[in-house]
């Protein structure tokens, strides 16, 4: 059984699972010995487990990782109720012992079906595509991108760029938790005016590669400009997540990037509210300079 198969047939016992925990939370806790009642809290576990198998059932196959993992940390919280029950010689020590063995069970399919899953994903590669119009020629584009060290004038997640010398360059970009990474990238395909391409070498912390291209519009004087660009999360899945959490996620980055590009392209500096202050030197209302100077007075 391919790994997402099993994710998905564990995502039907989770709602299975959370179905019973919800609606019959008494008669669940006693066929696994507890005699006290803690239906308040089966119920919760019962939403944990529908929210989990909700997700598996429907996140693509590239996003089930994360899900798989908050199942195992479901196993975890559940192994230590399970365990919290023996302490009461009110329990069913015997049921307790079987309910815990059984999770146990679980809890190993789960782990064993995350990581294996990490692993899948931590070899997948994904990519961005984004576009935008621009009010200057493909050439006057194309000769400001060939020279990548002109990049971190507007791409705010890189550091650095510095051409080492024919078609390669090294680049230093900054990452989740204020991380840096770092790659030596080589152009593999210019055409002037046109279209450039560029990749990662090996030893890279995080292999990617893109294309730019410059089109001139068929009916106005801009030019599109199109890029698309491709990477492979250092943790699969998990590490694009970590990367929207502390926002970094590459597919917003770029569209950013490109609305930057254009207005130092078109108007020769990007506007920023950096520095200015909050209020408004002057007002724009009569009402407000007649209020103003009746302060001052």
């Amino acid at each position: 059984m391919k790994q997402q198969d099993l994710a998905r047939a564990l995502g039907w016992f989770s709602i299975g699972l959370g179905v019973a925990e919800l609606l019959a939370p008494r008669k669940l806790e006693k066929a696994i010995g507890v005699r006290k009642r803690h239906t308040g809290l089966t119920r919760s576990y019962g939403l944990r487990e529908l929210t989990a198998g909700i997700g598996l059932l429907t996140a693509e196959e590239k996003n089930l990782s994360p899900w798989m993992w908050s199942r195992v940390a479901g196993d975890v919280l559940d192994l230590a109720s399970l365990g919290s029950g023996f302490s009461s010689d009110r329990n069913n020590k015997s049921k307790l012992t079987f309910a815990t063995a059984a999770v146990l069970g679980v809890t190993v399919a789960d782990v064993l079906c995350s990581m294996k899953l990490a692993e899948d994903e931590a070899s997948s590669t994904r990519s961005v595509r984004h576009s935008v119009s621009i009010r200057k020629s493909p050439e006057e584009l194309y000769q400001f991108w060939r020279n990548f060290e002109n990049l971190p004038k507007f791409m705010y997640h890189l550091h650095s760029v510095k051409v080492t010398g024919g078609n390669r360059s090294h680049w230093i970009a900054k990452g989740p938790a204020k991380m840096k990474v770092e790659w030596e990238a080589e152009i593999v395909d210019d055409q002037p005016n046109h279209l450039i391409s560029w990749q990662s070498l090996p030893g890279a912390d995080v292999d990617n590669w893109g294309t730019i291209k410059f089109e001139p519009a068929q009916h106005t004087k801009e030019t599109i400009v199109e890029v698309e660009l491709g990477y492979a999360p250092p943790a699969g899945a998990m590490g694009a997540l970590m990367a929207k959490l502390f926002g970094e996620a590459p597919e917003q980055t770029v569209k950013d990037d490109l609305r930057r590009f254009k207005q130092l392209m078109e108007t020769g500096e990007i506007p920023t509210i950096q520095g200015q202050p909050a209020g408004r030197a002057t007002s724009t209302t009569k009402y407000e300079n007649y209020v103003r100077d009746l302060v001052s007075a």
